[in-house]
């Protein structure tokens, strides 16, 4: 600040006042600002106006006099504040880009962190997947297109149910990266959105199969499907589908649905479907190769892999009837017909088997395969040390398990806790139906003469199976493919179970909250839709020759935050910027990788009154 004279002439005489003025700077340059009229300043020699300006500064700033010094009139000095506060009131809000402030820094703060950079991958990565186009088309509005991306990050970043999403968005920078306001956003918003999104899932689905098939210059001649369970909490009393089956989550106590999902050889999602939670594997087969078509279109010629719980004559013929071949793990009885070969130690061929792309630190392992050919169909033998303990310590165990249970059954008739003869000859069936693997090697029976149950162990099948451990079979249509090729192929299957083990960790599927059928579905839906953008990641970083997992990624992300920088200016206002931190390395790194801006946001400035502090 500084003081200057000015002169007046009215009615030929002469008036002398002095202004306090402050140097400013504006979007066209440096600008002088009047902050009020000190009148004559008499007799103040000129000599004193340069101190008595700095006097005067400091004193609107609060700051005491030093010692020795004489304070600023209080008639000037409450005169300017004045005159400050009505010029800051007619300011403007926004200030000019680049401005400059004399700033308190003793005062300087940041509030309102967020976590951004997760956030900020799956944003762009939904850009790169022109999410917000495919929904579009698909009939959702602007805001239900919004809302579908903020629920899908969420099961991306950090999956909770729809009743804690919206806390969970407004902690972090979601609203500052999509420019919404999320602040009145409760669950039912989310609930209302789940059910618009539900009858558009398969054109969605169709859609970004094939915006990913070009994008990512994928290969749609080879189909890996396989079939989950995931549970429900509660009853699920209002779905037709949750019912109680074979629950591979170990939760047979709770009902459940089958998912089935189809991946392309990248492990890109092509299709899915929801099945009865009590869905036997092979009958699903047939109507997942229609849903698939109707997603990927027709593809004859390629070629489907399927376990050997789908490897039954009747799913072979539905997939050559849809114009595919196959490639599936032989049935137990078909490995039983080639125990001569299998023992045969002769024309075995090596292969070995490397590690996973998404798993560089996997050992490597060696399978020996043999090809034959039977009836028009190809078999390859396999055996694999590993396998081997590990079939033989599954047997041992269940059979330690069925042995166990026959003495309880036993035990039961002899004490006269099950008498009739349909009861018992109904426990002995549901015992072999739970040990399917070793119960073929025993004789069981119940005497009704003597009431007494008893099982006789079937020696030479029992060798038999001792000599196949560490063996399947493999079997195809495809007649140009080597051994080798056709176990390369067929071990791509484990993608799939890589997915659903994505899907059900760190994106959250299971447990299932929702009771009703088409929430159910949908909650699904999105896991699938995190599931894509989870997948198109990690292809990004290995197209680099980077192996590593979303898991990791996140963790690395999750320091990259949005922030507001609190400014107190010199002469009372208060100046918050919104605004990314700078990337670190390792956050640069990872944004280069996935070819996204580096900018999470554009700064906002806004100005604010400074709030009165009393003592």
């Amino acid at each position: 600040m500084y003081i200057r004279k000015t002169k007046r002439v009215y009615k030929a005489k002469s008036y002398t006042n002095h202004l306090l003025v402050e140097s400013v700077l504006t979007g066209k340059g440096p600008r002088q600002r009047t902050i009020c009229s000190l009148g004559s300043l008499q007799p103040a020699p000129h000599q004193q106006w340069l101190a008595l300006a700095h006097k005067m500064e400091s004193a609107l700033q609060g700051q005491l006099s030093l010692s020795g010094s004489q304070p600023p009139p209080a008639l000037l000095v409450a005169r300017a504040r004045k005159g400050r506060s009505h010029r800051r009131e007619s300011a403007t809000v926004r200030q000019p880009a680049g401005s400059f402030f004399l700033i308190d820094t003793d005062r300087v703060d940041t509030e309102e962190h967020r976590e951004a950079g997760t956030v900020h991958v799956g944003h762009q990565i939904w850009r790169q997947l022109d999410m917000d186009t495919i929904l579009a088309r698909a009939g959702l509005s602007k805001r239900a297109c919004t809302l579908s991306e903020a629920m899908t990050l969420n099961r991306l970043i950090f999956p909770l149910s729809e009743h804690a999403m919206p806390d969970w968005i407004r902690r972090t920078a979601i609203a500052d990266i999509l420019g919404e306001d999320f602040s009145e956003l409760n669950e039912d918003a989310l609930y209302r959105n789940l059910d618009k999104l539900h009858p558009n899932r398969e054109a969605i689905e169709r859609e970004l199969g094939e915006r990913e098939k070009t994008l990512f210059n994928l290969d749609d001649t080879l189909y890996l499907y396989d079939l989950t369970s995931t549970y429900f909490e509660g009853q699920a009393k209002q779905n037709p589908q949750a019912k109680r089956g074979y629950a591979r989550d170990k939760r047979p106590d709770c009902k459940q649905v089958v998912v089935g999902l189809v991946l392309d050889r990248d492990g890109f999602p092509k299709a899915h479907e929801i099945f009865d939670g009590n869905r036997q594997d092979r009958s699903t087969v047939d109507e997942m190769l229609t849903v698939l078509e109707r997603r990927s279109g027709k593809r004859p010629g390629s070629t489907v892999i399927v376990d050997r719980g789908m490897a039954y004559e009747e799913n072979l013929k539905q997939i050559r009837g849809n114009g595919h071949h196959y490639i599936v793990a032989g049935r137990q009885a078909e490995r039983n017909e080639w125990l001569d070969d299998i023992e045969n130690g002769e024309e075995w061929e090596e292969v070995i088997r490397l590690p996973s792309p998404h798993n560089p630190f996997q050992k490597k392992s060696s399978v020996q395969v043999k090809r034959r050919t039977k009836e028009g169909e190809v078999y390859i033998l396999c055996i694999s040390a590993g396998r081997e303990e590990k079939d033989r310590a599954i047997r041992v165990k269940h059979e330690e398990r069925l042995i166990k249970d026959l003495q309880g059954l036993k035990a039961r008739v002899e004490k006269g806790q099950l008498k009739k003869s349909e009861k018992i000859h109904e426990a002995i069936g549901r015992l072999k139906e739970r040990y399917p693997r070793v119960a073929r090697y025993y004789r069981m029976e119940y005497d009704a003469e003597h009431n007494r149950v008893g099982w006789q162990e079937e020696a030479e099948k029992k060798a038999i199976a001792a000599k196949l451990d560490g063996s399947y079979v493999l079997k195809t249509d495809r007649q140009d493919l080597t051994a080798d090729e056709i176990w390369r192929t067929y071990i791509l299957l484990t993608r799939v179970e890589s997915a659903f083990r994505s899907m059900k960790s760190p994106l959250m599927e299971r447990p299932i909250f929702h009771h009703i059928k088409n929430r159910t579905q949908t909650h699904i839906f999105l896991c699938v839709l995190a599931y894509h953008l989870l997948v198109a990641i990690e292809k990004r970083f290995l197209d680099k020759g980077v192996h590593t997992s979303w898991w990791t990624i996140r963790q690395q992300l999750s320091t990259h935050q949005v922030l507001t920088v609190v400014l107190p200016t010199a002469d009372g206002r208060v100046l918050k910027i919104r605004k990314a931190g700078s990337p670190e390395p390792v956050h640069r790194k990872t944004y280069e990788t996935l070819r996204i801006p580096l900018e999470v946001m554009k700064p906002v400035k806004t100005w604010h009154e400074a709030k009165q502090h009393s003592d």
